[in-house]
Parts: structure tokens; sequence; C-alpha cells
């Protein structure tokens, strides 16, 4: 873990009209990804930002820096799938060698994850998620397009064996499609000392809105009943999570529900897109460009004050049950 703390009590903090802090910002490194996930990024899409229009490593390092002396002390790298980033453990260095940053992530589809994980570990990254959303190499293919599951595991088993911890795995619920593996997965993840986070699907793009809505409340109460689950009191992270554990406290459980649930009151996070633009909310459209005021010459104060101005227009929650329509960029674009 990351360790900037000396200070950090009196540095300012960013706060929203709602009274947010806001501590946690997922960077997106690209919009580019290697699997075509039906809930996400629609097969043969092409609609990619262009390399020159990428925030540089610079660019990102300067402005991260900016958002850590305002009391932002979370980073979660994302994509797209990040590891496509080239260089991306000099990036992890230099982001975690920043004061007030005391926690670097890293999400990703780990289907390259073997090659990266001891560089992506000795530079900084202490945690990393991995969405698997099957463990029956059909039903992988048939999400994501690929013949996935064996270079993700290969992935996964890396990352343990750098020294990952905790270890997430991501799995999008999606009724008559991967529900009835949820049980299997518990007990994978249990086996393996891993965290299982089932996620509900939200509305985003095409590919969202199309994907088939899977409510886990009922899901929670029988895993409760089943495996003996008790409410989680620990923090297990930055993120919406809301977890339970076993009887002997070795195993959890992570359930984010946008759908059933939503967890506005408390969203502590905004999303960096790799071209600059800061998303406040993922089911809503405003937004803030960030890449002008980089290459414009704006200084440090400056930043400061746009990121401000930035905050403030957070929305209170989002629609994506009122609207499901309304967002039409899809999740790779916005950043994990």
């Amino acid at each position: 873990m990351i360790s900037h703390a000396a200070g950090n009590e009196t540095r300012p903090k960013l706060v929203d009209r709602f009274g947010r802090s806001i501590e946690y910002l997922r960077l997106s490194v690209t919009d580019r990804c290697d699997l075509r996930c039906t809930y996400c990024m629609p097969k043969g899409f092409k609609g990619f930002e262009e390399p020159e229009d990428w925030l540089t490593f610079d660019e990102i390092e300067r402005l991260l820096a900016a958002f850590a002396r305002l009391g932002t002390s979370r980073i979660r790298m994302t994509g797209g799938e990040p590891l496509l980033r080239r260089n991306l453990s000099e990036l992890a260095g230099r982001i975690a060698r920043l004061p007030g940053i005391r926690d670097l992530s890293l999400s990703t589809n780990a289907t390259r994850l073997d090659r990266y994980a001891e560089s992506l570990k000795a530079a900084g990254v202490s945690r990393i998620n991995v969405s698997l959303d099957s463990l029956d190499a059909e039903c992988m293919e048939k999400i994501t397009g690929h013949d996935s599951l064996p270079k993700i595991m290969a992935g996964i088993m890396a990352g343990k064996a750098a020294g990952f911890s905790p270890i997430k795995i991501n799995m999008v619920a999606l009724r008559g499609i991967n529900d009835h593996e949820i049980d299997g997965m518990v007990e994978f993840c249990i086996a393996h000392g891993f965290i299982l986070r089932l996620i509900e699907a939200m509305p985003m793009g095409s590919t969202g809105q199309r994907a088939s809505f899977l409510d886990l409340g009922p899901i929670q109460a029988r895993l409760k009943e089943k495996f003996d689950l008790r409410p989680q009191a620990a923090e297990l992270g930055g993120g919406p999570a809301r977890y339970l554990t076993t009887a002997d406290g070795n195993a959890n459980i992570g359930f984010i529900t946008p759908m059933s649930q939503h967890f506005c009151a408390t969203c502590n996070r905004v999303r960096l897109a790799v071209d600059g633009t800061l998303y406040l909310c993922l089911g809503q459209e405003e937004k803030f460009e960030f890449r002008p005021l980089l290459r414009g010459g704006a200084s440090d104060a400056e930043l400061e004050a746009a990121i401000r101005v930035a905050i403030e227009l957070k929305p209170q929650k989002h629609d994506f049950r009122e609207k499901p329509e309304k967002v039409i960029r899809f999740m790779s674009q916005t950043g994990g």
C-alpha cells in the first residue's frame, strides 16, 4: 500500500455541492479493449479516440498531482483495457510517487496480466480488480466475443503470484446467461482467497441498454443463507460495493447495485477519460474538458481552480431507472 499520509489531515478537500467528499479518481489510460463484452462495447466498434488526443504521461501526472493537492488520495487505472497502453508500469510508478496518493489500483480483464503483473506490483500498484463473468469457456466466449478464459485465468494466477492483495473478481450478473454460475463463482473465490463482487448491468450505450439485467437483491438473500454470510463492517476499498463476509471472516462477497439500490448519496468518485474529459457521473452527461487547459499553458493554480469548478457540476444522482436510454456513450469511453 502506498503511504503519503503525513500531513494529509490538513490538505484541502474536494467537496461537491451535496456535501460528498471526492477522494477517488478512476483514470482511463485507453478507450481500447481486446475484448467485446456484450454489455460494454459493440462488436465492430471503431469510434476510438486518436492517440494524439490521449493525455500523455506528463499531462496525466500533472493533472493527478493537482487532484492530489486537493485531497484526492485514491487512483484506479482503468480503460478500455489499461494493459493495452504501452509502458503502463512507468505511469503507475509516476502516480504512486505523487504526494497524497495513498492507494493505486488497477481494473483489468487480465488477458495480458501474466506479462505485466510483476512490473506493476513493483511500480506501486497494490490491488487489482479483474473482470470475470463466467468460469465456463463457452459462456465467456459468448460474453466477451473471444476465447478469453485461459488467458484471463493465467493473468489472475500471475497476479496472485506477484502478491497483489486483495484481488477482486468482478462478475456482471446477467439473467439467463451466467446467473446459474454465481454459486460456483463464490466457491471459486473462497477457495483462492479472492473477493467476489457481483455487479448489476447498467444501461450505458446501446450495449448496456440491451443487457439482461438481474436484480441482485434476491441473489444476495439466497447467498447469505447458503454461505452463512454476515454484514462486513470494515472498509474494503473506496468503491460502492456493500460487503458480506463468511462466519470465519476469511471470505468476502460484495454487491454493486446501481439499479436496484443506488449509492449516489455516498458517491466519492469521478472518472477521467483518456482524452482528458472528466465525467462527473456514469448516468449523467455533466463533464469538464481538461485537455485544452493542459495544452494551453494553464498554471497549477488554474488547474486546481478548474478542478473545483468541475466538481461543482457533479449531479445528485443518476437517472438509470427513470431514463435508461439517456446515456449513449459506452462504459469503455467513460473509463471503468
